[in-house]
């Protein structure tokens, strides 16, 4: 078997495809994936992904293309790097960071970045190929190369990633290069990325498109040129355009005759008066308008002009073609002016050429200079294009730029009219001649864009005498025929007779060159106009050149042409490398022919101007070297000084360019090999005569020339000593020693008098590092270094801060430091000391921080990070000892400095103090062991060593700043803490040497905890952020240096032994911070550091509140933050508790931690919960469930405090505003109205208490109007009117009881919405910590039903499973790692059965009180228990009642609450006929109200209700009870049911009663079309009292009226009619079973049915069951759990809860459901009614009047009995009977109830959640007393079918508060009865709380009402207002044992909140 081999060479490879690993240890490969190959073996590799390193498999070796590679550190852990070239390497790793990141863009919707993205990565990877090809020329490698890492550039910074140092195209390696030049290349980088550099070139592009215009017909000429109008003079050349008869280009083919380029222009040409000017001339008649055959002869005639200012381009479009507007000129004299009048806007003188007359242009400003134009815009300059030039040189004259142009201007002439009547038509021709007298051919130039010419006509002036043409041609002629050459100007006169002959008549000439050889001076000359008829006559050119040819140069003897009034007038101007106008120029350069004039040449040469100069530099310096060699002693001084002009001449920018041409003279031209001498005398004799000059102007323009004075010295020295072989040298020596004496002397003085020496010394030292390399040229290097540093030694120290020398001083170390002595070792050592002295002085004095900076960083940059020579360890502890204190200090004072207001400031502070930094990492990088030692021992006290850490430490906390490098130097900052890692290991041992014991110093340890924490904590070093392949190359370059620094820390704390006490509990913030990093090895390592710390603050106070208190203040803002994790919980608990193992204070220990990990739960479930996109209801329960924690685990008030406002932010995001105002109800609840002072906080002002209370209550009150909870805001209303009217603050307590009234009125007015209840269980571990494996009851959303709920539910947690069953889960469920929801609909229980049972209260006020402050929610579940009865299901139908205890009421501080405790209760299934047919006797009052009242539309509810429970009847529904429970069987059996048979008995009387006259009323409203259903209902009717038994009604049913719940104890609050009697005149009184639960039932309806049903059906219109029609609810429960009990097909049993009131109803079904919805589906007010309003206080009953106690919902059913009582009243009384009374109270029979069977009960007593309540006589209203009309909203809506009077199944939700009326008048009560106290208790006990957060000991949940919300217990009228010192002294009076306290969970210590 063959072995597996390691490879040698075959180490990194590329997939040529994809390979799936399928056998046995197969690595899946991608194609394009880079392999790193660890072993081969027979045509198989073994290795692994480079980007999953961790996964090794084998591989075919056919799929790897190799590719060599380097080998880092050979072995296990080998690192490969393939051998290409680094910008390849740098592309192939990028791209693949973008690919991935490229993908998210589009899943971020991102779609601009990533289709641009897109097309750089091809870009890129196109490039790349021609890279790899390598066929490339080396600059178009380098173009490529440019341009690949531009676009890298670009992607990197659009994706955020990393800024890349380079060189020279390629990446550095941080470790490779100095620190400072690390900064440098990314500064840089950064710099070019931020500013561009600005231009001084620009350039004008034009392109002519076409003139515009409608008479044309001629050709045309155009001339473009640059204008200056604040000189009034042309700035270029002209360019020149030929244009058809149509306007176009004559030549389209030749882009270069209609394209020029403008070049040269510099930044001060691009201003507003600068324009481009347009010349138009036309080429044809005399006069426009002339006849075609008038003359065959064309003349050039003025057109039109145009204007465009330059400034105007630079905000234009540069794209946008130009329409320039043409004009004419209105006086064809005035046409040379045109251009200046439009300029000056003089209109008079011109107007449009023609309205629609205009040129077409594109112009374009293009910037820099003409090299890179070429390279950017390369088409423009291949397809053609002109060059026009500047008149004259460019700001910047190039050595080797070659011109020699002459430019001449005909500005005007003069001529007479020659014998003529008028004026002359004169037309100058102008020719170029040579000596001979032929024409030169070509060089006549009329403007670029156009060939040279022989000759050129000027344009034509009709009858012009005096003709104006400023007209600019050029004349390009050659240097050598320049002399003898002339230009002639011939004059003719054009004819506009038939022939159109151009007749001359004279001439006039002007020769190029003098005899001296200076050529025509540049300026305006006036020629002689000669006489000449002939052609003839100007062929022999001698002839006429020895005329004179101008006026000024006439003898004086000749007036005879001086007279003549004929003249022309040129202006020439020469533009010439070559040749020159200067005669003293001449003089010198001919110093041999006039030995005489030597002196006066020298002298003058300082007067002639610098551009003459330079262009004879090299023959004017051979000629000064020339004088020098022949008469040193005469012109010696004066040929220095012109030496010393010309070489200054070259300092000014227009000349620098030249400074290469003198250095190329002196190496290669010059040849005085004896100047040295004359020039080292000179130059002393300067020096030496420095210090006694009053002037010092002239002796520094000497010193000015310091650098090539010396460059000529030495240059001669050499030619000399090559020459002589090497003789004189020590007297060459003497010399220059003697001149460096005397150079020191001058140096050491210091200023003295008026003589301004110090300016003298500036102006040497600023030269002197000039001089440094051509002194090594002669000199050895220490020869040299020790002149330099005797020189600057030399140089005087005490000078003034402000002194011009110190600066200067820096500059020239700085100098010192870039030379090249410098560089060398050997100098370096010499040179050093005084560099540093120099360098130190001006650092401790904060001057020229900027200068100090780049010499430190030029100064370290020499350092080799690999150099361990001697020399360089000794150089780096001199700069140690020199500079690195001073350093940290500058440090320290440029980043604490306050920064400038002004933003150009801003960047230069950033460079100085980014450089100091990387001069500090530098030095610090360089420093090794023997380096610190030596450091350390310098320090001589502790004190200085102390201070000396403290700086260090303080400085590397600056570093690590994030402001401190740009956001993406990366490289940079890890650079940055590798190095302070390394040197706090260094410096970790002396603070332990030195501080610890009894020379402890807390400072110094506070600094270095400090400094580790925020290390740990940057950012940069967070790896888990960064990507895989970032993160691997940190790690294998750096290591994890958090870990390290980790480790760091917890050494140093076991050190600190007893001095931990000083740190506790200071560090355990910055401690758990940096426990929070996800680092498990960082975790492990830091915290035991907390058990420490408990362990040593037991030992100092007996506990550890302190270190409890501060992590769990730390522990909140910091995972707020984002940071820590459920493994960090685990691992915080674990390790904790098994280090505390064996601890003496165990116990505690545990409770502490298991406290902490409590609340990390809590806090991480909140953080989840937190993030973008979850739901509100999942962060607000989270909220809460924190908020509850903080206060009753923690009672840290503060942070209770916090997360009462965030809760309250999070509802009023979510409209929740009841639950808003009940959590900023918490927070109103912790103040006081007192006037103590509350600090600032969160966003409340300082402000007293009872000012924030104010604020809160008004707050809270206008909350409580937005959630329609005005009963609440009434409350709130009363409390800040009594504080407004104590403080007779009369105007708010106005607006306060508007308010309260307002308030009312919507109670009345406005409509509201009951909500839906549900129960919702959370199963499973995947749920979060505060809903794990916990149940709540739910408030639903407005028109929320179970199914909306449900999906709500399941979209908030889409992960869950809904379970289909009601049934309690099992252990399984609830251990399960799944998610599983428990959702059904359960029916509030509401406390206040006072108000719902109390006759006469409006229903929408009732309806607040039965879904507001509710405890209790109940969920019925049928059952059958035994055999069940197939005949008769009633027999064993049992219902099992849940009853749910909340932790608080509903609604609250959240939406949903969490059930506390569960109690079953089973109900036998006689006690489930008596709730059915109470439930349903009640509704059928409510619909014979309602259909009396005329509340309802049509009387459709009341027949379907009637027909529903009179078919029933008939078919057997009442029977059937008669069946199971009044046969003898089971009243033998059940002996103990004896008083509940007779209950049913009487109630299925009292249905039939109710039935009765139900029918009564229905005859009265029956429309005609149903009489006959009528007439059908009371035959059937009849048969249901015969199927009963009844004949006739026993006396006490007789005698009971129908007691309606919607009485109104007052008369007139509504005008409805009298309302029982279908006459009128009736009250009903309502009977109440004292079985009854308050709310409405709902399950499942039989399927008892009748054919009536149907027909009912037919009649309404509805096709639905009449289940549908009236929505009939099932039980909650699930189908499954009614499945035994099938409905009829009309009857619809198991309608979902959910749909009950459902707004989406379709349009047919909305009337006939709106007209029976019961009030759980019907949307109306819920009102909170006011106790103390007068008119709502209870009335007690006259004597004589019957009164029944209420049914306390809260007592079981064995406490609740009835009494019975008789009555004479009944249905057949005829209406006459009543007299407009009230009925009599029916009398009931006997009846005890028998307790309900009680199964099972989570809780051992069924207790109440309100106080008891007390009885007191209900209201009996008068005879006179109308009805309320309105909606019933308690009337419940059945169980079942309207066919069947009763449901086969037991009720699943119980009615509202239903409860019998006792009629009894022996136990009536009289007035006395009520007394005041009794009334005042039972008003305070009625009165539901509003929420409270505090926990309920009581078992009955006797709530009081916080003194927020509590109502004051006199009813008395309030008397007057006392003083607001009375007020505040009353509060703190003892409570009154009637009040009940507020309760006050948390310290009072919030007076500063």
């Amino acid at each position: 078997m063959n072995m597996w081999i390691p490879t040698e060479h075959e180490k990194y490879g590329v997939v040529l495809a994809s390979f799936r690993g399928t056998v046995q240890h197969g690595l899946p490969l991608e194609i394009g994936d880079t392999v790193q190959i660890l072993e081969k073996c027979e045509g198989w590799y073994r290795g692994f992904v480079l980007k999953n390193p961790n996964a090794k498999g084998i591989f075919p070796c056919n799929y790897i293309h190799l590719k060599n590679a380097h080998i880092k550190n050979k072995g296990q852990f080998e690192t490969v790097v393939p051998t290409e070239d680094s910008v390849i390497t740098e592309m192939t790793s990028t791209l693949r960071d973008w690919g991935a990141m490229w993908k998210q863009l589009f899943v971020k919707n991102e779609g601009d970045l990533f289709h641009r993205l897109w097309h750089v990565m091809n870009e890129i990877l196109d490039l790349r190929r021609q890279v790899l090809v390598g066929h490339l020329t080396h600059d178009r490698m380098r173009d490529v190369k440019q341009h690949i890492t531009a676009r890298l550039d670009w992607g990197n910074e659009q994706l955020g990633l990393d800024l890349v140092p380079r060189r020279e195209f390629s990446m550095v390696d941080p470790d490779e290069i100095s620190v400072t030049e690390l900064y440098r290349l990314m500064e840089h980088r950064h710099r070019k990325k931020e500013t561009p550099t600005p231009v001084s070139t620009h350039h004008l592009f034009v392109h002519l498109k076409s003139l515009m215009s409608s008479n044309l017909g001629e050709e045309l000429e155009v001339f473009f040129f640059i204008y200056d109008s604040r000189e009034n003079k042309p700035l270029s050349e002209r360019f020149f355009v030929k244009l058809n008869k149509n306007g176009l280009p004559k030549f389209p083919e030749k882009t270069e005759r209609q394209c020029t380029l403008f070049v040269d222009l510099g930044s001060g040409d691009l201003r507003k008066d600068v324009y481009i000017v347009v010349h138009i001339i036309r080429i044809g008649r005399m006069g426009a308008g002339e006849k075609k055959n008038t003359s065959n002869v064309q003349y050039r005639r003025p057109f039109g002009c145009a204007v465009v200012s330059i400034a105007d381009l630079l905000t234009a479009d540069s794209k946008d073609d130009h329409l320039l507007k043409v004009y004419a000129c209105n006086t064809e004299s005035d046409w040379s002016q045109t251009h200046d009048n439009i300029i000056k806007k003089v209109n008079s003188r011109y107007n449009l050429s023609g309205s629609n007359t205009g040129l077409a242009v594109a112009l374009q400003l293009l910037h820099g200079d003409i090299e890179q134009l070429r390279r950017e815009y390369m088409v423009l300059f291949t397809r053609g294009v002109s060059i026009t030039k500047k008149l004259g040189f460019s700001d910047v004259i190039m050595p080797g730029e070659m011109r020699n142009d002459l430019y001449i201007t005909l500005e005007k002439g003069e001529f007479e009219k020659g014998g003529k009547s008028v004026a002359r038509n004169v037309e100058v021709t102008v020719y170029a001649l040579d000596t001979d007298g032929q024409i030169l051919k070509g060089f006549v130039a009329v403007g670029s864009g156009e060939p040279g010419g022989d000759e050129y006509h000027t344009f034509v002036l009709y009858h012009n005498n005096s003709p104006r043409w400023a007209e600019l041609i050029k004349l390009p002629i050659p240097v050598d025929m320049f002399r003898g050459s002339h230009v002639r100007f011939e004059f003719r006169h054009c004819s506009t007779k038939d022939k159109g002959e151009k007749k001359l008549f004279g001439f006039s000439f002007v020769p190029l060159m003098q005899e001296d050889g200076r050529t025509l001076p540049d300026g305006t000359h006036e020629l002689i106009v000669h006489k000449c008829e002939e052609n003839a006559n100007l062929q022999d050119c001698a002839r006429y050149l020895k005329l004179p040819f101008s006026k000024s140069n006439l003898p004086g003897n000749n007036q005879t042409v001086k007279g003549t009034k004929e003249s022309l007038w040129i202006t020439s101007f020469l533009c010439s490398t070559k040749l020159t106008q200067n005669g003293d120029m001449l003089d010198l350069l001919k110093w041999r022919a006039h030995p005489e004039r030597i002196s006066d040449s020298l002298s003058k040469l300082k007067e002639i101007d610098g551009s003459e100069i330079v262009k004879f530099l090299q023959d004017t310096l051979d000629t000064l070297f020339g004088i020098l060699d022949e008469s040193s002693q005469r012109y010696a001084l004066k040929v220095f000084d012109c030496l010393v002009h010309i070489i200054n001449l070259l300092q000014d920018s227009k000349f620098e360019h030249f400074k290469p041409v003198m250095d190329t003279y002196i190496e290669s031209h010059f040849a005085g090999a004896l100047s040295y001498r004359d020039l080292i005398k000179v130059l002393k004799w300067y020096v030496d005569r420095i210090i006694e000059a009053d002037r010092q102007e002239h002796i520094q323009q000497v010193l000015k020339a310091t650098e090539y004075i010396f460059k000529y010295i030495i240059q001669s020295r050499r030619l000399f000593a090559l020459a002589t072989g090497g003789q004189s040298e020590e007297e060459f020596r003497c010399c220059m020693h003697e001149l460096f004496m005397s150079i020191r002397f001058f140096l050491s003085q210091e200023n003295k008098g008026s003589r301004p020496i110090t300016q003298t010394q500036a102006v040497f030292l600023q030269q002197f590092p000039a001089v440094y390399g051509e002194l090594l040229k002669l000199f050895t290097v220490r020869e040299v270094a020790t002149f330099v540093r005797e020189t600057l030694g030399s140089l005087p120290t005490a000078s003034q801060a402000d002194c011009p020398l110190e600066a200067v001083k820096l500059h020239c170390i700085t100098k010192t430091v870039e030379s090249q002595l410098y560089t060398n070792p050997e100098s370096r050592c010499i040179l050093l000391p005084v560099v540093l002295r120099l360098l130190q002085a001006h650092m401790q004095e904060q001057r020229d921080l900027v200068t100090c900076a780049h010499i430190l960083t030029c100064m370290l940059s020499l350092l080799k990070k690999d150099d361990a020579e001697q020399t360089a360890s000794e150089e780096v502890d001199l700069i140690v000892e020199s500079v690195l204190g001073v350093l940290l200090r500058t440090i320290l004072e440029v980043s604490n400095r306050p920064q400038p207001a002004g933003p150009t400031l801003r960047p230069q502070v950033q460079d100085v103090t980014g450089e100091f930094v990387s001069c500090l990492l530098a030095l610090l990088r360089h420093m090794k062991d023997r380096h610190y030692q030596q450091l350390l021992q310098r320090f001589t006290s502790k004190d200085d060593l102390r201070d000396f850490l403290l700086h260090i430490f303080t400085v590397f906390r600056i570093l690590i700043r994030p402001e401190m490098f740009p956001k993406d130097w990366t490289v940079m900052r890890l650079v940055t803490n590798n190095i302070i890692i390394t040197t706090v290991l260094y410096l970790s041992d002396a603070l332990r040497k030195n501080f610890l014991s009894d020379k402890f110093d807390y400072k110094v340890w506070d600094s270095y905890f400090c400094l580790s924490v925020i290390f740990i904590n940057q950012s940069c070093l967070q790896l888990e952020t960064f990507s895989a392949s970032k993160r691997k190359k940190i790690l294998e370059k750096y290591g994890d240096m958090r870990v390290m620094m980790g480790c760091e820390i917890f050494s140093m704390w076991q050190n600190l032994g007893e001095h931990k006490l000083s740190f506790i509990p200071a560090m355990i913030g910055p401690f758990l911070e940096v426990t929070l990093v996800p680092q498990p090895d960082l975790r492990n390592v830091m915290i035991p550091i907390f058990h420490d710390m408990m362990d040593w603050e037991q030992r100092r106070s007996g506990n550890f509140k302190q270190v409890e208190a501060k992590l769990i203040d730390k522990l909140d803002s910091l995972m707020s933050e984002g940071k820590g994790d459920e493994t960090y919980r685990e691992l915080f608990n674990s390790i904790l508790l098994k280090k505390i193992e064996r601890e003496t204070w165990r116990e505690s220990g545990i409770s502490l931690i298991a406290t902490v990990t409590r609340l990390m739960e809590r806090l991480l479930d909140y953080r989840d919960c937190m993030k973008l996109g979850e739901v509100d209801g999942k962060k607000i329960g989270c909220t809460v469930s924190l908020l509850n924690f903080y206060k009753t685990e923690l009672n840290k008030e503060e942070m209770y405090i916090r997360y009462i406002h965030k809760l309250y932010d999070l509802h009023l995001k979510a409209q929740n505003y009841t639950e808003a105002s009940y959590t900023l109800l918490l927070y109103d609840e912790l103040l006081e109205w007192s006037e103590r002072p509350l600090r600032e906080f969160l966003s409340y002002p300082m402000q007293s208490e009872w000012q924030r209370k104010e604020y809160l209550h008004l707050t809270i009150i206008q909350n409580f109007d937005r959630g329609k909870c005005w009963e609440n805001g009434i409350i709130l209303c009363r409390e800040l009117a009594d504080q407004y009217e104590s403080y007779y603050d009369y105007r708010n307590l106005s607006k306060m009881r508007m308010m309260e009234a307002s308030f009312y009125d919507k109670i009345m007015d406005q409509q509201r919405l009951e909500p839906e209840f549900f129960r919702v269980g959370f199963y499973g571990k995947k749920f979060p910590f505060f809903l794990r494996n916990k149940e709540f009851v739910c408030r639903g959303h407005d028109y929320e039903r179970l199914e909306a709920f449900q999906q709500r539910m399941l979209n908030e947690f889409p992960h869950a499973i809904a379970m289909q069953h009601a049934n309690q889960p099992d252990q399984t469920i609830y251990q399960a790692e799944a998610q599983y929801l428990q959702i059904y609909a359960v029916t509030p229980i509401p406390d206040s059965q006072d108000v719902l049972q109390r006759d006469g209260v409006p229903d929408n006020i009732k309806s607040f009180y039965k879904v507001n402050h509710i405890w209790r929610f109940r969920y019925d579940r049928p059952f059958h228990k035994g055999t069940k009865d197939k005949e008769n299901e009633f027999k064993s139908l049992w219902v099992e009642r849940t009853t749910l205890t909340l932790v608080q009421s509903l609604p609250g501080i959240s939406r949903w609450f969490e059930v506390e405790r569960r109690e079953l209760v089973e109900v036998s299934p006689l006690e489930n006929a008596i709730e059915v047919i109470e439930n349903k006797n009640l509704q059928l009052r409510t619909l014979i109200t309602q259909c009396q009242t005329r509340q309802m539309q049509n009387i459709n509810p009341l027949t379907m209700c009637l027909n529903g429970v009179i078919d029933a009847a008939v078919n057997g529904g009442l029977a059937r009870y008669q069946e199971a429970f009044f046969v003898k069987d089971y009243i033998m059996n059940h002996p103990e049911d004896g008083d509940k048979i007779g209950r049913l008995r009487e109630l299925m009387f009292e249905q039939a009663h109710i039935l009765e006259f139900g029918l009564t009323v229905h005859e009265k409203f029956v429309p005609q079309d149903m009489r006959p259903l009528h007439k059908k209902l009371v035959d059937q009717f009849h048969l249901m009292k015969s199927s009963l038994g009844i004949q006739e009604f026993p006396a006490y049913v007789r005698a009971s009226p129908i007691h309606f719940t919607n009485g109104s104890p007052r008369a007139g609050r509504n005008s409805a009619p009298n309302i029982m009697n279908p006459e009128g005149g009736a009250r009903v009184v309502s009977r109440r079973s004292p079985l009854s639960y308050p709310a409405v039932n709902r399950y499942s309806s039989s399927s008892l049915s009748s054919q009536a049903s149907n027909e009912v059906s037919n009649i309404t219109g509805q096709s639905e069951s009449s289940d549908e029609v009236f929505n009939m609810q099932p039980s909650p429960s699930t189908s499954s759990l009614s499945s035994n009990h099938s409905a009829s097909p009309n009857v619809t049993s198991s309608a979902p809860s959910s749909a009950r009131g459902s707004p989406q109803l379709s349009d047919k079904h909305k009337h006939s459901r709106e007209n029976c919805l019961s009030p759980r589906e019907r949307p109306c007010s819920a009102i909170y009614p006011n106790p103390l309003d007068p008119t709502q206080r209870p009335v007690p009953h006259p004597a004589g009047d019957a009164s029944m106690p209420r049914s306390d919902p809260n007592i079981s059913t064995p406490d609740k009995v009835v009494k019975p009582a008789p009555s004479s009243w009944s249905l057949d009384m005829p209406p006459s009977d009543f007299n407009g009374k009230g009925p009599p109270v029916p009398p009931r029979p006997p009846y005890t109830g028998s307790p309900a069977k009680t199964t099972r009960s989570q809780s051992p007593v069924m207790t109440s959640r309100s106080p008891q309540k007390i009885s007191a006589p209900p209201f009996t209203p008068s005879p006179t007393e109308c009805q309320t009309t309105g909606l019933v909203s308690n009337s419940p809506v059945l169980s079942g079918s309207y066919s069947s009077g009763i449901s086969s199944l037991s009720r699943c939700s119980v009615s509202e508060a239903s409860g019998t009326e006792n009629t009894s008048t022996d136990h009536a009560l009289p007035n006395s009865a009520s007394s005041g106290s009794d009334e005042l208790i039972r008003r305070e006990n009625k009165t539901p709380p509003p929420y409270s957060i505090h926990e309920r000991n009581n078992p009955r949940r006797q709530v009081p009402l916080p003194p927020s919300l509590s109502i004051p217990p006199s009813i008395d009228a309030p008397p007057i207002p006392p003083k607001p010192h009375q007020i505040r002294r009353q509060d703190t009076e003892p409570r009154r044992p009637d009040q009940f306290p507020r309760p006050r969970p948390i310290p009072r210590k919030v007076s500063q909140l």
